[in-house]
């Protein structure tokens, strides 16, 4: 009878998340109907803006890359029952620690000095990760709050570095730094922007988050500390090294995205390292929840609709934004669809 009862609150559930996603979907095409143009038109817009050409191709790839390595860290303190809003800071924090070995050591060699910038992008993002956990731990600030307070310190960091120490020669620009030279940027794949490490390096970042979270003593450890932070504590788990240790692997990953925004994107440190992709790796979070084999798709989902929306002023002459409606509405109609099922479960319906 349990049996039959857990198969039919699945199905229940997934019938719910689809009629979310039809509803997500019929909204949008409210939106780009009422803008005068044709939901047709702007998803054959979308997709030939995203697979027209190889380097546009590339250009997915290289937006996954970030989405994947920050959703990766997420699914850490989503675990844990945080909301690491300051997934941004790190981000930037750790494009800011990429930036310092290859501003002192451009005599070393070329591969070492990018090994160095990954190493020290991972230790930044942790540190700033560290930083909002132990403001959450220990000075009982919501991780949400000391997550926004400490995006802006950063980015007032990465403004002071940019028209400071850093500053071009001769004049301080928006722009960012001086670019790196060619001999630091991580190589690609043939002309394209796409590159097999950093891809390659997400990957694995998601293969180890999902044999961490799901098959491993800590991931069971983090689990509890999110469902019941009361009880774990009774059962003897640390949960004050749980909340900080997710926050430090979340921040971490961050650093490593953002360290691959300076070397294998921009070339240099500009004042919005992050680009959004932060907050872009909330969404897919949140539809991921703590599913962590979902986050390859979506976050290509949401990648190829970053991409692909660059071509909608050119052919439509709509709004870029467009596709941020989407990816927020599809992630509010999901949770509304989440709160629904768990109201009817409580009601025993």
């Amino acid at each position: 009878m349990n049996s039959l009862f857990n198969q039919e609150l699945s199905h229940r559930s997934s019938f719910i998340g689809w009629v979310a996603i039809l509803a997500a979907l019929f909204f949008t095409c409210a939106i780009i109907l009422l803008s005068g143009s044709s939901p047709v038109a702007v998803f054959h817009s979308i997709i030939i803006g995203a697979f027209a050409t190889p380097d546009r191709f590339a250009r997915v790839f290289t937006t996954l890359v970030p989405l994947l390595l920050c959703g990766c860290g997420l699914m850490f303190t989503f675990t844990a029952g945080l909301y690491n809003l300051g997934i941004e800071g790190q981000i930037a924090f750790g494009a800011i620690a990429a930036m310092v070995p290859l501003q002192l050591g451009q005599s070393l060699p070329a591969p070492f000095l990018l090994l160095l910038a990954i190493v020290a992008g991972a230790a930044g993002g942790m540190l700033w990760g560290l930083l909002a956990g132990c403001l959450n731990v220990f000075g009982r600030i919501n991780e949400i709050f000391a997550g926004l307070g400490l995006n802006f310190a950063v980015d007032g960091l990465a403004l002071y570095l940019v028209f400071g120490p850093w500053k071009r020669p001769g004049v301080a620009s928006m722009s960012g730094t001086e670019p790196l030279p060619e001999f630091l940027w991580l190589p690609t794949i043939g002309n394209t922007d796409a590159s097999l490490i950093s891809i390659s390096i997400a990957i694995i970042a998601l293969y180890c988050t999902f044999l961490i979270l799901r098959g491993s003593y800590f991931g069971l450890r983090l689990r509890a500390v999110g469902s019941n932070l009361r009880a774990s504590y009774v059962l003897g788990i640390s949960s004050i090294q749980q909340l900080l240790s997710a926050f430090a692997i979340c921040g971490g990953l961050a650093g490593v995205a953002g360290a691959f925004q300076v070397i294998g994107v921009f070339h240099r440190l500009i004042p919005n390292i992050s680009s959004n992709l932060g907050f872009l790796a909330l969404l897919v979070a949140m539809l991921a929840r703590t599913k962590v084999w979902v986050l390859l798709p979506i976050a290509l989902f949401f990648s190829v609709l970053t991409v692909g929306s660059l071509q909608l002023p050119l052919e439509l002459s709509l709004e870029s934004s467009l596709s941020g409606i989407l990816q927020g509405t599809l992630v509010l109609f999901i949770l509304l669809s989440r709160g629904l099922n768990q109201f009817f479960n409580q009601r025993g319906v």
